[in-house]
C-alpha cells in the first residue's frame, strides 16, 4: 500500500517537539496510510540533553510505528551578539541556516522501503523560514503552532500595529484591542521580544509569513478560546485553522531529575490527603526565584496553612544549595506534616491526582493544558515568553485562573519586584476557598477539553478535516 508522508520540523525545545511529536501520533491512529517523518534540530551547544532523552524514548515506544526521527547535523550557531540582542530572534536565525539541511533530508531520505508521497511540510512557529523548502520542492506547508490561539492572534496583531505605528511596543502604550483577546490588552503583559527590534521584526516576520501556509494547526481547545479561535477562523486574511488540541504527553516524565524513588515516595505522600487539599507549586525547567523571592514564598505558604507540594529549582549559580540555609529558619521543619519541598517534581502525575486542588504556575502553555486538562485551577505567576499573556487571558477573558501577577518578569532586574507574602497569602486562600465558583468553571472545562479528543468532540473533528485536506493534496 502506498504511504502518504508528512516532514515535521519542530522547534529545538523539549516543550515544542513533545506536542509536536504527540500530534503526529494523534494523525497516525485516524489513517493507516499516513506516516511521519520528525526531523530533529539539535539546539545550539551545550545542547538540552532532554530532547535526546525523549527521542530515545518515544522511538522505543512507536518502534513499528510509521514514525521515525531523524537527527540532522550541527551547523555553526549566529553569533553571540545575536544572542544578546534577541534569544527569539537568535533561534529564529540559527533554524533558518538549517534550510539546505532541510531540503536534502526531504530529497533524499524518503522511506525507501515504501512507496511514499510527500504531502506537507509541518513546521512550528519559529521555523517559518522553512515555509521556503515546501515552495522550493512544490509541497503545502503547514504551521503547527505549540502554544495558544491567543497568542497566535497576536503574532498576527503586530503586522496592524506595525502599519499604524511603524515601531516596536513600549511598556508605557495604551491597552492593545487586538482581536484575538475579549478585553483590551496591557502594553505590560506583552512578551520581551515585543520591546526589542530585533525580537521584534524577528516575530513579526514569522507573522506575516505564517499566512503562506496552507492551513493552521493549534494546539488548544475550541471551547476553551472559543473567542480567540473565532477571530482567526473569520478572518479572511489567514488559511483554514483547526484545532487539534490539547496534545499532552501522558508520561509528563521528559527532562525529570528523580529518581522512580523519589517520584514514589511523592505520590505516596498525595495518597495520604484528603481531595483537593494540596497547593502545588512548580515553574517549569526554567523557573528559578532568588532567596528573598524563596522567603517570601515560604512565608506565605507556612501563614496560609495549607498542605503544599512545593517544587524549587535553584539558580546555577547558588551560593548554596540547601534549602534549610535559604529559606526561614526553622520552616522545613515546622510544615513538614502538611507539605513537601522537593527539586523536581513529577507534574503530569501531581495534576492527574484527587489531592491537588490548585496549581501555582509560570502559565506556560503545557503547563497551562495540562492543568486545565486534569481540571485543576491556577494562580497565575508568569516569568518568560509569553506566559504573561497566558496569564492575562486566564484570568481576564476565560476566567480559568486567580491573578497573583500578571506582568512579573523573572530576566528583567529593571521592571521586576518581590512578590510579597501577603499577596501570595491572599491568592493562596481565594484559590484553595471550597466554594469558590471557579474551581467548578475549571473542573467543567477539563471535562469539555476532553471530550473535545473523543469522536464526536470539537479536535476530534477538527484533526479529521485536517486528515482529508491531507488525504486531497
Amino acid at each position: 500500500m502506498s504511504k502518504l508522508e508528512l516532514v515535521f520540523v519542530p522547534a529545538p525545545a523539549i516543550g515544542h517537539l513533545v506536542s509536536l511529536c504527540k500530534f503526529a501520533e494523534t494523525l497516525l491512529k485516524r489513517d493507516e496510510r499516513l506516516c511521519v517523518t520528525i526531523l530533529i534540530i539539535r539546539p545550539p551547544p551545550p545542547w538540552d540533553a532532554s530532547i535526546d532523552a525523549y527521542i530515545r524514548r518515544s522511538s522505543y515506544d512507536t518502534e513499528g510505528s510509521q514514525i521515525r526521527y531523524m537527527i540532522l547535523p550541527q551547523v555553526e550557531p549566529p553569533s553571540s551578539e545575536e544572542l544578546a540582542k534577541s534569544f527569539e530572534n537568535y533561534i529564529s536565525l540559527f533554524i533558518a541556516n538549517y534550510r539546505p539541511l532541510v531540503k536534502e533530508a526531504i530529497v533524499s531520505n524518503k522511506w525507501s522501503d515504501l512507496n511514499t508521497k510527500i504531502v506537507g511540510l509541518v513546521i512550528d512557529m519559529f521555523c517559518s523560514s522553512m515555509i521556503d523548502v515546501a515552495n522550493e520542492l512544490d509541497i503545502p506547508s503547514y504551521l503547527f503552532f505549540t502554544s495558544g490561539a491567543g497568542f497566535l492572534g497576536f503574532l498576527f496583531y503586530m503586522s496592524v500595529w506595525h502599519d499604524q505605528v511603524g515601531r516596536e511596543f513600549n511598556r508605557s502604550d495604551a491597552d492593545l484591542k487586538i482581536a484575538a483577546y475579549a478585553h483590551p490588552v496591557p502594553s505590560k503583559v506583552l512578551p520581551n521580544f515585543a520591546f526589542v527590534k530585533e525580537g521584534y521584526d524577528s516575530f513579526r516576520n514569522h507573522g506575516v509569513r505564517f499566512k503562506e501556509t496552507k492551513g493552521i494547526l493549534i494546539n488548544t481547545v475550541a471551547e476553551f478560546e472559543s473567542h480567540a479561535v473565532n477571530s482567526l477562523a473569520s478572518d479572511p486574511e489567514l488559511p483554514p485553522v483547526y484545532t487539534v488540541g490539547f496534545l499532552l504527553d501522558p508520561e509528563g516524565q521528559t527532562g525529570t531529575g528523580n529518581s522512580k524513588s523519589e517520584d514514589d515516595e511523592i505520590m505516596k505522600w498525595l495518597d495520604q490527603q484528603p481531595p483537593s487539599s494540596v497547593l502545588f507549586l512548580c515553574f517549569g525547567t526554567r523557573g528559578n526565584f532568588e532567596p528573598p523571592q524563596l522567603i517570601e514564598m515560604a512565608i506565605a505558604l507556612e501563614r496560609s496553612e495549607v498542605r503544599f507540594l512545593w517544587s524549587i529549582r535553584l539558580p546555577v549559580d547558588a551560593e548554596t544549595t540547601k534549602l534549610d540555609e535559604i529559606l526561614p529558619e526553622g520552616f522545613l521543619e515546622r510544615t513538614k506534616d502538611r507539605g513537601i519541598v522537593c527539586g523536581w517534581a513529577p507534574q503530569v502525575d501531581i495534576l492527574e491526582h484527587k489531592a491537588t486542588g490548585a496549581f501555582v504556575s509560570h502559565c506556560g502553555w503545557n503547563s497551562t493544558v495540562e492543568s486545565l486538562w486534569h481540571g485543576v485551577p491556577i494562580v497565575t505567576w508568569p516569568l518568560y515568553a509569553e506566559q504573561s499573556m497566558n496569564a492575562f487571558q486566564l484570568v481576564r477573558d476565560v476566567e480559568m485562573a486567580v491573578e497573583l501577577r500578571l506582568d512579573y518578569r523573572m530576566h528583567d532586574s529593571d521592571h521586576r519586584e518581590i512578590v510579597t507574602a501577603e499577596e501570595m497569602e491572599r491568592a493562596i486562600r481565594c484559590i484553595m476557598d471550597s466554594e469558590n465558583p471557579m474551581r467548578k468553571r475549571v473542573e467543567d472545562m477539563g471535562e469539555i477539553c476532553r471530550k473535545a479528543q473523543m469522536e464526536g468532540g470539537s479536535s476530534f473533528i477538527s484533526v479529521g478535516l485536517f486528515v482529508e485536506t491531507i488525504l486531497d493534496s
